[in-house]
């Protein structure tokens, strides 16, 4: 048995029906007519069932307009972009921020003001030629509400100089993918990675994983490398690379590899067998350059026109390149002669030394006594002295007595201890399983393929 239950409004509706149809039977009655009372109990019985029917059904246009979503407003660097207006500027190379502020409209007390506060945060006076800021005003034609520039991509710093001036960074949310890579060379390593839709800098990445292991300036056709590494998006879009966690390198003297170790105490690229892959000397002092000079005792030297004996290699590269100390050690000379240039030496124990010739410039920081680590930025390559090019003739001495450190076995590195390695075992079988799963190309070609997110 079923109830039905009315609200007050259905109640009436309901009570005046029955009224009036109760009016229409005693008529049909009194009239004698069976046939009028039969079709008058039908449509009674449809019309009731109609009104609850109707009644009943849910509206939809309400619902729709319900479960739609209120609608997004646009906004850029925190600001709504339909209440504000943005211009992007830059700098010349002599010009001001604050000649261009004032120009502007801003005053000078703000201006002020906002060079002071800003130097202990990220001061106005960092900003870069040629870099793009913008500024943010109320509407088109008021003074600058708002400075805002990106140092980098997952921050960008927002000066304000209108009503109240301060400043807010903003660190941008990011998505960090795992993603891996393979590739064949056929003519070079930075085209294979170009084919691989990968950009040039994690070149470096692996290379820092295989450095003792794989010689990167002697690759040859046919080599083959494949990676698992870090991609960090920001509102979809790639924008970093972070680490490389695992990497694999075929070439003529075997399979190499590297798996990225890390805790509390350790934190590196090792090998399979719990070995770091960078032994004590860097192969080389910069990347992305090539041997423009080898060591040669008999070289034909191009400016002073006579045999004199390259006492080391030189690796041309566009100036302003970074110099890296090739191992750890401490710097006995930072100066400047007619032949060397800007150059550095380095003593590193009591056996090597190595030398930096031609620099550009030196490093914040490089002067003699000064302490560096292996991998240390140290200067940049530059053509000071005699030299044709920019480039850097880096020097090495053994025992005092320069040599060809491309011929050189250098020591490796102190292992993992013990107490480690089960540990290690366990993260290196868990990234050589997801680099088994990822195959080499066998021919010309690259693949590109999401291990996970």
């Amino acid at each position: 048995m079923g109830f039905v239950f009315l609200e007050f409004s259905d109640f009436k509706f309901f009570t005046t029906f029955r009224t009036n149809f109760t009016n229409y039977i005693w008529l049909a009655h009194v009239k004698k007519s069976e046939s009028l009372i039969i079709n008058l109990s039908i449509g009674f019985c449809l019309l009731l069932g109609g009104f609850f029917f109707f009644k009943n059904m849910p509206n939809t246009q309400s619902s729709t307009a319900a479960t739609q979503q209120e609608p997004t407003i646009p906004m850029k660097y925190g600001f709504e972009k339909q209440n504000f207006h943005f211009e992007s500027h830059i700098l010349g190379f002599n010009q001001n921020l604050g000649d261009l502020l004032l120009w502007q409209g801003t005053k000078w007390d703000s201006i002020i003001k906002l060079d002071k506060i800003s130097s202990d945060i990220f001061s106005i006076r960092k900003f870069r030629a040629k870099k793009p800021f913008t500024l943010v005003r109320k509407d088109e034609c008021s003074q600058p509400h708002c400075i805002v520039y990106e140092p980098n991509k997952f921050t960008y710093v927002k000066y304000y100089i209108d009503e109240e001036v301060k400043i807010d960074v903003v660190k941008r949310n990011y998505e960090t993918c795992i993603e891996s890579a393979a590739g064949i060379i056929e003519s070079s390593l930075w085209l294979a990675m170009k084919d691989a839709g990968l950009q040039g800098s994690l070149i470096d990445k692996m290379e820092d994983a295989l450095a003792s292991s794989v010689d990167f300036y002697h690759t040859q056709k046919g080599d083959k490398f494949k990676l698992i590494f870090e991609r960090k998006y920001i509102e979809g879009k790639p924008v970093d690379y972070g680490e490389v966690i695992s990497a694999a390198f075929m070439n003529s003297q075997g399979e190499h590899f590297a798996v990225f170790y890390e805790n509390e105490n350790y934190a590196g690229f090792y090998d399979l067998e719990g070995r770091p892959t960078k032994s004590t000397f860097l192969r080389a002092p910069l990347k992305y350059s090539r041997i423009s000079s080898s060591f040669n005792r008999r070289r034909f030297h191009p400016i002073k026109k006579r045999t004199i004996p390259h006492l080391g290699t030189d690796y041309a590269a566009p100036t302003g390149t970074p110099i890296f100390a090739v191992a750890n050690g401490v710097i006995v000379k930072a100066g400047y002669t007619k032949n060397n240039g800007k150059y550095v030496k380095i003593k590193h124990d009591d056996i090597y030394q190595t030398q930096y010739l031609h620099m550009n410039r030196f490093a914040k920081g490089i002067r003699k006594g000064v302490r560096v680590k292996q991998g240390q930025v140290i200067g940049e390559v530059g053509q000071t002295g005699l030299a044709t090019g920019p480039h850097v003739c880096f020097r090495f001495w053994k025992y005092g007595r320069q040599v060809n450190h491309r011929r050189e076995n250098f020591p490796p590195a102190d292992p993992l201890p013990t107490e480690e390695m089960d540990a290690f075992y366990l993260q290196r079988d868990k990234l050589l399983a997801q680099l088994n799963q990822i195959e080499y190309p066998p021919a010309a070609g690259t693949q590109l393929s999401m291990v996970s997110k």
